[in-house]
């Protein structure tokens, strides 16, 4: 979040006045209305049915060690009436019966696999072996061709590519995989580099380095935040002293949390991405890269994140490259292309939504900056939020090969901001954005108060019973909204997990017997912030956020 960090560090004033836009747009007090432009296009519809064929690899890297075990390409076949990127026409037949893709698969001119994918089908898995290509580093460059031959039709042809990548076994350090079938992350214990691969759900605070991990000399903050059940700690930088980070690093290691590593302010700078990546990318407990913090809001060249991800592709390959974007729609296009993570970081709490309190402006899509652009204050900014970028990774393409994660306001009492959220709101946040495809909850910032730190920790705790849901591969997947209750559910086999969160500062009832049709089985609590269940009801309280496993 760079604009309040910047406020910390005192320079804030200095960086704003150098550029007076945010978002693109304008905020002092007699600067020019002009529209920021960088709008993301909305697809021109069609009148007649269009296939999208899509596919990616299941496993993004394949390893050497992995040449004996299975791997897969994913195919996706959705029928669309949106222009979306590789929207081809295509003649159904005039019965139900949308019939079947034969789709044949190559890397680099070598045939991989077929198979049969039907039409407007999603997540089809096309087995193949890697045992007849060579490990590079260079991905291979995957084609997969689909034909259609309705019944008494023409036969009708598509192309789809993606890349896939097969790398050597590193000699040292982690390898974090990404699952593509879900979207989750794929990694080794962070304090056992020899043991399995398996999902992690990262839930950990961007936490000060400066005056905080710092200064913590016999490193019991980070006892702490291992004891609170966080999977991964994202230290702020700058990191001044290298010496006491690798420490900290060590530590964090040791007690199984996973780094994220931020560059934010050198990500532009080639020299320095070389150099930290060189001196981190041997870490056994290194999860993923962070590059741009907020790009879109200071208006950083439009190739900065990519040429970030590319060098650093270049340099080490076997970790993703995430950023934060904070803007609601400018230049979306250009700065996730920098990334296999997006993140979003809205923040609605105690915001004044049309006046800027800090520079005595309105607020609109064209001018002003208020701390949460084109919001209206209130949680849905963050749902809708979510919603927009899913939206926007479909119809570019890049639903399959990215994922999304929130960043929940976790601070206040600063700036734009007159309150920090109260625990409940905090975990409102959290749920609502992984109810809205959010794989990854990294809170802006830590230390915080003690309510949120203890709401963090209840959520923490529950996750290994929440991954097994949210991470699946075989997962089914729904989303409702109700009375501004807002509800995930997650089926694998014969349960599901529901999570369901209350946006209104009241009481509210949730019919779970109507959600899931059917006898409900035998429901269990998983994560109370708020909620108890009775005879197929959930009673939420005013803010109140509950998980529960339903069925067998």
């Amino acid at each position: 979040m760079a604009r309040l960090q910047a406020l910390l560090l005192g320079s804030y004033g200095v960086s704003r006045v150098l550029g007076q836009t945010w978002c693109g747009k304008d905020y002092t007090v007699g600067s020019p209305i002009i529209p920021p432009g960088g709008e993301f296009p909305a697809p021109a519809t069609s009148t007649e049915p269009l296939l999208a064929l899509r596919c990616a690899p299941a496993i993004k890297p394949y390893l050497e060690e992995d040449a004996l075990t299975p791997a897969a390409i994913i195919v996706d076949s959705p029928i669309t009436y949106q222009q979306i990127s590789g929207a081809s026409p295509i003649t159904l037949p005039s019965n139900s019966l949308l019939g079947d893709l034969l789709v044949t698969v190559t890397a680099n001119g070598k045939f991989l696999t077929t198979g049969v994918v039907p039409l407007n089908a999603s997540k089809v898995e096309l087995p193949f072996s890697l045992v007849g290509l060579q490990t590079q580093k260079q991905a291979y460059d995957v084609s997969c061709s689909a034909t259609y031959s309705p019944p008494g039709g023409a036969k009708q042809t598509f192309e789809a590519g993606t890349a896939l990548s097969y790398l050597p076994n590193p000699e040292t350090g982690s390898v974090t995989k990404m699952d593509l079938r879900s979207g989750s992350l794929l990694a080794k214990p962070a304090n056992n580099p020899s043991g399995p691969y398996g999902p992690v759900f990262p839930l950990g605070f961007y936490t000060n380095w400066g005056g905080y991990l710092d200064t913590n000399y016999n490193l019991s903050f980070i006892d702490d935040i291992a004891a609170r059940g966080y999977t991964i700690v994202h230290p702020v930088p700058d990191y001044d002293n290298l010496t006491q980070f690798s420490l900290v690093v060590d530590r964090m290691a040791e007690v199984g949390l996973y780094l994220m590593y931020d560059m934010r302010w050198d990500y532009q700078n080639a020299t320095a991405v070389t150099e930290q990546v060189n001196m981190f990318k041997n870490r056994s407990n290194l999860l993923l890269w962070y590059t741009g913090d907020e790009p879109d809001g200071s208006g950083d060249p439009l190739n900065a994140t990519l040429n970030a991800y590319d060098l650093i592709y270049e340099l080490d390959g076997y970790h993703p490259v995430s950023l934060v974007l904070n803007c609601q729609d400018y230049h979306f296009t250009e700065y996730s292309s920098g990334a296999d993570i997006v993140m979003q970081d809205t923040y609605p709490i105690g915001i004044n939504a049309t006046w800027s309190v800090e520079y005595h402006t309105e607020c609109t899509p064209d001018y002003g900056c208020c701390g949460c652009d084109n919001c209206v204050g209130d949680f849905e900014d963050i749902s809708n939020r979510m919603d927009e970028f899913r939206q926007r990774l479909e119809v570019l393409g890049w639903d399959r090969t990215k994922a999304l994660w929130t960043v929940p306001q976790a601070f206040g009492n600063a700036q734009f901001w007159n309150r920090v959220p109260s625990g409940k709101e905090w975990v409102v946040e959290s749920v609502l954005g992984i109810n809205h495809g959010g794989l990854g909850v990294v809170p802006w910032n830590d230390p915080t108060t003690t309510d949120i730190t203890n709401s963090a920790t209840i959520l923490a705790k529950a996750l290994p019973t929440l991954e097994a849901f949210i991470l699946s591969p075989s997962a089914t997947y729904k989303q409702s909204t109700a009375d501004r209750v807002d509800v995930g559910m997650w089926t694998v086999g014969t349960q599901t997990l529901v999570l369901a969160t209350n946006l209104n500062y009241f009481n509210a009832t949730l019919d779970l017997a109507a959600l899931i049709p059917g006898s409900l089985g035998q429901v269990t609590e998983v994560f109370n912030s708020g909620a108890t269940y009775s005879n197929g009801q959930i009673q939420l309280e005013s803010v109140g956020t509950g998980g529960f496993m339903v069925g067998l």
